[in-house]
C-alpha cells in the first residue's frame, strides 16, 4: 500500500489506533516527512530521575492527541514516525546512572572532582551517546527529513547540533528552558545536561544562542552571557514577567526575540521551561515559566517571520504521572508540524 493509499484510507477523526505508529498514524519512517529520534538517556541528571523513560512515555501518550492543527492544514498527512528506541543506549543509561549518582554523592561529601577516577568512564559513555545521535541525525537529514530528537535529559541533543553543523552550516539555537545550561563540566561531567549550551557554543557553526525563560542560573553563567559579545542573548523569565506587569504584551516581547534570530534556527526545548504545574515530573522543576500556548505563539511568530527551523528537540520529560507525557505529546505534535512547515512542507 502506498502512502497515498494510506492517506485515502485513514480517518483523522477516529480513535487513535494503538497498534499504529506515533500519534496513531499509519506511516512508516520512510513514508514520514517528520522523523523523531528517541534517546532514552539520563546518566548525568543531578536531581530527579525518570527522563530516560520520556520517549516511550511520550509515544504511548501520543495516541490521545487529536490531529487537527490550526496552523498547518491536514498536517497529519506529512507523516510523523518515531525511530526504534536504541536498547543499547537504554542499557548503558541504566548501567551508568548509578555510577554517576555515586560520583555526585562523593562530591556532596567534600571529595574533589579531580580525585574521582570514575568520572572518566561516565564521560566516555556520554561521548559514545553523542556520536550515535550525530550519526543517526545525519542519516535522516540526508534523506531530507524534518528531524526531531526526543529525550532523555538535555545532554542528548549535542550530537544533533554537531550533525547540523555539517549538514546545514551556520545556525542559531533557540533555547526554551528554566536553566541557562552554561555550566562548565557540571559535577565533573563533560557532557552534563547542565552543560549542553556551553558545549553547543564550542561548535563554530552555532553563531548565536537565544535563551528564553531562564530563571535558575549561577554567577559563572551570567559571566559567560555578559562576556559573549552578543553571541548569547538571554531573555530571563524575571525580566519577561516584569515587562508584562508593566503592560508590555507577549506579542511585543516575541517580536524582540524573533529579531535576535538569524534565518536558520535549531529549537532546543527543555520542558522545564514551562510552568512546573504542566511538567511536575521533569528532572529539575523551577517555579515560574510559561504556559504551553505562550511557547507555541513564540514559535508561530518565528515561522510567520519567514525563518526556518532546521531541526528541534524536546527533552527532560519524566515522572510516573502520565500528565507529563500528555502535555509533552501535544506540544510535540504542534512543534513538529511548525518545524516542517517552516521548511516548506505542508504548504
Amino acid at each position: 500500500m502506498t502512502k497515498q493509499d494510506k492517506i485515502n484510507n485513514f480517518d483523522p477523526n477516529s480513535v487513535g489506533d494503538v497498534n499504529a505508529g506515533m500519534f496513531g498514524l499509519p506511516f512508516s519512517l520512510s513514508e514520514s516527512e517528520i522523523v523523531l529520534i528517541p534517546v532514552p538517556w539520563e546518566v548525568t541528571v543531578s536531581y530527579g530521575g525518570g527522563t530516560g523513560d520520556g520517549p516511550e512515555q511520550i509515544f504511548d501518550a501520543s495516541f490521545q492527541v487529536d490531529l487537527y492543527d490550526p496552523m498547518v492544514k491536514d498536517a497529519w498527512k506529512l507523516g510523523i514516525a518515531m525511530d526504534d528506541i536504541n536498547e543499547d543506549l537504554r542499557e548503558k543509561s541504566i548501567t551508568y546512572r548509578p555510577v554517576a549518582e555515586i560520583i555526585i554523592d562523593r562530591q556532596s561529601n567534600g571529595e574533589p572532582v579531580a580525585e574521582i577516577d570514575e568520572i572518566k568512564d561516565v564521560n566516555k559513555v556520554c561521548a559514545e551517546m553523542n556520536a550515535w545521535v550525530k550519526n543517526r541525525a545525519l542519516h535522516f537529514l540526508k534523506q531530507d527529513k524534518t528531524v526531531g530528537l526526543v529525550g532523555g535529559d538535555h545532554s542528548t541533543p549535542l550530537g544533533m547540533m554537531q550533525a547540523l553543523s555539517e549538514h546545514v552550516g551556520e545556525f542559531a539555537v533557540l533555547q526554551i528552558d528554566a536553566h541557562a545550561d552554561l555550566r562548565v563540566a557540571y559535577e565533573g561531567f563533560e557532557f552534563s545536561h547542565a552543560s549542553i549550551m556551553y558545549n553547543a557554543l564550542k561548535i563554530d557553526q552555532v553563531k548565536k544562542l537565544v535563551q528564553v525563560g531562564i530563571r535558575d542560573y549561577c554567577q559563572a553563567e551570567v559571566d559567560i552571557i555578559n562576556n559573549s559579545n552578543g553571541r548569547v542573548k538571554t531573555f530571563f523569565d524575571r525580566d519577561i514577567k516584569q515587562q508584562q506587569y508593566q503592560g508590555k504584551s507577549w506579542d511585543a516581547i516575541c517580536k524582540e526575540i524573533v529579531a535576535e534570530l538569524p534565518q536558520n534556527i535549531y529549537l532546543s526545548f527543555d520542558i522545564d521551561g514551562l510552568d512546573p504545574k504542566l511538567c511536575p515530573g521533569t528532572g529539575t522543576p523551577v517555579a515560574g515559566g510559561f504556559e504551553t500556548d505562550q511557547v507555541l505563539y513564540l514559535l508561530e511568530q518565528v515561522v510567520a517571520a519567514g525563518k526556518t527551523f532546521v531541526a528541534f528537540d524536546l527533552n527532560e520529560v519524566g515522572g510516573e504521572d502520565e500528565w507529563n507525557a500528555n502535555v509533552a505529546s501535544r506540544l510535540l505534535y504542534r512543534i513538529a508540524n511548525l518545524v516542517a512547515y517552516s521548511q516548506g512542507k505542508g504548504k
